[in-house]
């Protein structure tokens, strides 16, 4: 180099982070200048939480010059979001002109098992030697569990059989011990093991806190021996849950010297989608973040309104609701409420409901007080609205206008006239907008098949991609598993009803009480002509079961698979993915063509969950693919957009709904015992972490417990609404047939149905909005 060849021209560091600190909003802009400590953020649907996230984390590497060895712990909910945010985070790092490093992204599950894996002594846990357990093999784990109980405890198990009201029939008793073993149980051993693993509490302290209550069936009593009874069946075959996980790393950090080392390692964590995390998650990232001078270097972002998974995971927006009121009370909390995604008139709908909800809730149901259980139960949402953002907001198209009024409310005769007007309605817009997006949210699977079946019958033109069944492909090998176990075991009750299940699953028959079905299979599959004559649906059951065991008897073993594929009514790429299962099958088992050979080789292929599918189409669907409808479930929709959002099908019965008791277990009482096991636990891990336990919490009874449990499902029905309702980028459609079916198994069988009562608030606040035609284009 010369002397007179110019130098490199300096990096004004300060300006490229002022500039990258413009990008924030309001609300953001506390995260951006967050210097330690904790600090609360509650961002609406739509307010670009993890782009904020993103910026204030290339912002606190920069300020606080953070390297591999002192570093920034970012945790999302899923491996997606993890990519997703880790790309946001490289380029902005890229201008601001630093190295990429100095920051680690990950899910809570993947986080704590790297630390277990550092230190295997004291997390006890040697991955090259244990086996993470599927879902598939979990559920199996459990059912050889509830029969090991029943043979190990027939004092607890026979007050269960006898219930509230038995006179010793063989019959009933044989239909009781049925639904005991195949759903109640494994229901309540499921609920127990979640609930109880997730916060930290042993199978001897469940048994503990059972021993407190007063209850007739020994709810928790029973739900402490059958998870006893499922951690030994993990010891022994050497296998780990996700909960294992966050325990190892939880019993690493309890060493000093390893705790002080993360901790040294670790200058701050900023946890993504908070109002999903557990206590022993909670817990895990708190031990983490703490600093030598006793605060907790700890950002955490979610929406309590959007906590959609509470009801049926351990995750309970009460922890994150907590978190905020005690930062709020520091000066550490923040809303995030500008959000771009939405044009005005939909942002106002979305608050509309929000506030018309918790209005609702605070008064009384009936003339009658509310239970005394729940009548302090707090209301679904937090009072955060949604506002638009400033005219200078650098995102493109922020607030984009709406599209044939924004917002559309009909009242169609019936669910075909529904499917007509969505159909039109989404054609004159993909006319008026090919380049568009749009997507159809059910609340149920079914309804999301039915939709998709119409639509391909009757309307060709449209481009349909439904998610739902896409996925049905990666469930083939297990539909194939249950037949071929009830083929090989035809007078197992278990096995029968296992085969049944497919059945209605794939809708080739009703829902009805399978129960009883499989409570004496002989007499079900081979009836004599003493027996009452059978309803329709018990005969097209048994039909299709006699058919399955006649191919047993006629086809060689090696077309079974595809027999089966054909009799359940398998599509093109459904037919491709079960031949290429029965290839890979007769690969492994060619010199043992057993059918028990054939059953050991396909069920350790489903627990492992290493099948993949084949589809048909060779292109890579897209959830948000221009120019397509995708239909999908409300609960997968969250954290999408489209442009065009159609959520059909709002009645009262699903949203907010009830809970449902089955009749085939009425006999125990009306309530389920995973419910009320539920109950008792959450209330145990409310109270123990609070400083001053709400009255809400208070339960006694079983009807206690049951009446919490229903509302909190209809605050979290709610919540689901609200989330679907927020999809939405220029155009909301909504409707609720005047006739529906009550159970959408049976969608010839319709009725009148009540719409949701938010959907009727609706109707009434924007009359302009209601739909008497097709269209309002």
């Amino acid at each position: 180099m010369t002397s007179t060849q110019s130098k490199p021209p300096s990096v004004d560091r300060p300006q490229l982070m002022q500039t990258l600190y413009q990008q924030l909003r309001p609300g953001q802009r506390d995260m951006g200048d967050w210097q330690k400590g904790p600090l609360a953020v509650s961002a609406v649907p739509g307010s670009g939480k993890s782009t904020g996230m993103a910026i204030a984390a290339a912002l606190t590497i920069a300020r606080q010059r953070l390297h591999p060895r002192h570093q920034l712990l970012i945790v999302t909910f899923t491996r997606s979001a993890a990519a997703n945010i880790q790309g946001k985070i490289r380029q902005n790092l890229e201008l601001l002109k630093l190295p990429k490093w100095g920051f680690s992204v990950s899910t809570i599950h993947s986080l704590a098992f790297k630390i277990a894996s550092r230190h295997p002594q004291q997390s006890h846990l040697d991955l090259n030697q244990q086996t993470l357990i599927e879902d598939n093999h979990n559920q199996r784990l459990i059912r050889s569990c509830v029969e090991d109980w029943i043979n190990q405890h027939p004092h607890l198990y026979q007050p269960l059989i006898a219930g509230l009201d038995f006179d010793g029939e063989e019959g009933e008793q044989l239909r009781r011990q049925s639904v005991l073993r195949t759903e109640v149980l494994p229901n309540l051993a499921q609920t127990v093991i979640q609930e109880a693993k997730s916060s930290g509490l042993s199978p001897d302290q469940v048994r503990a806190l059972g021993q407190q209550q007063s209850d007739p069936y020994a709810i928790l009593d029973i739900g402490a021996q059958l998870y006893d009874l499922y951690q030994q069946r993990l010891r022994s075959q050497q296998l780990i849950d996700y909960n294992d996980a966050i325990l190892a790393a939880l019993n690493v950090l309890q060493d000093p010297s390893i705790r002080d080392l993360w901790q040294q390692e670790t200058f701050a964590v900023f946890e993504d989608e908070a109002q999903d995390s557990s206590p022993l998650q909670q817990q895990l990232l708190n031990i983490l973040a703490q600093t030598p001078d006793g605060l907790a270097n700890l950002i955490r972002v979610g929406d309590p309104n959007q906590a959609i998974n509470s009801t049926f995971t351990p995750a309970d927006p009460i922890y994150f609701r907590r978190f905020c009121h005690q930062c709020a009370q520091q000066q550490r909390q923040t809303t995030i409420q500008q959000a771009g995604r939405s044009s005005p008139i939909l942002i106002e709908a979305a608050n509309f409901t929000l506030n018309w909800i918790n209005q609702q809730w605070a008064q009384p149901q009936s003339p009658t007080p509310p239970h005394p259980a729940t009548s302090q139960t707090p209301p679904p949402f937090e009072v955060q609205l949604i506002e638009a953002v400033a005219a200078d907001d650098p995102q493109a198209n922020a607030n984009p206008a709406p599209i044939a009024g924004g917002l559309q409310l009909h009242r169609p005769f019936d669910i075909s006239e529904t499917v007509d007007r969505l159909a039109q309605t989404l054609t004159d817009l993909f006319q008026e907008h090919p380049q568009a997006t749009a997507a159809v949210l059910v609340r149920q699977k079914n309804q999301g098949q039915f939709l998709a079946h119409e639509l391909s019958q009757t309307h060709h033109h449209l481009d349909i991609y439904h998610v739902e069944a896409e996925q049905r492909l990666s469930g083939i090998p297990l539909e194939m598993l249950n037949l071929l176990q009830f083929v090989h075991r035809p007078h197992s009750g278990e096995a029968l009803k296992g085969a049944l299940e497919v059945f209605v699953g794939r809708q080739l028959i009703p829902r009805q009480d399978l129960d009883r079905l499989a409570s004496q299979p002989e007499r079900f599959l081979y009836p004599t002509i003493l027996e009452a004559p059978q309803p329709p649906e018990v005969k097209r059951a048994r039909r299709l079961c006699r058919a399955l065991l006649q191919a047993r008897l006629e086809l060689p073993q090696t077309h079974l698979i595809s027999f089966f594929a054909l009799t359940l009514d398998y599509q093109a790429s459904e037919l491709a993915t079960a031949d290429k299962l029965n290839e890979r099958l007769l690969q492994q088992t060619q010199d043992h063509l057993s059918l028990g050979e054939f059953l050991d080789h396909l069920f350790n292929l489903v627990t492992s969950e290493s099948f993949d599918r084949i589809d048909t189409d060779a292109s890579d669907s897209q959830y948000t693919q221009p120019g397509r409808l995708t239909i999908l479930t409300m609960h997968k929709a969250k954290g999408l957009d489209w442009d065009f959002v159609f959520l059909p099908f709002l009645h009262e019965n699903l949203i907010p709904g009830s809970l449902y008791v089955k009749p085939q277990i009425q006999f125990l009482g009306d309530f389920t015992l995973e419910e009320v096991a539920r109950g008792q636990l959450r209330q145990h891990i409310w109270n123990r972490d609070a400083a001053n336990p709400e009255p809400s919490q208070n339960c006694q009874t079983y009807d206690d417990y049951w009446q919490l449990a229903a509302q909190l499902k209809q605050a979290e029905e709610y919540r689901l609404l609200y989330v679907a309702m927020t999809r939405a980028k220029r155009l909301l459609w909504l409707s609720a047939a005047k006739e529906a079916p009550f159970t959408w198994n049976k969608t010839e069988n319709q009725q009148p149905m009540p719409a949701s009562p938010p959907f009727n608030a609706l109707c009434k606040y924007y009359p302009e909005a209601m739909n008497t035609g097709y269209t309002n284009l």
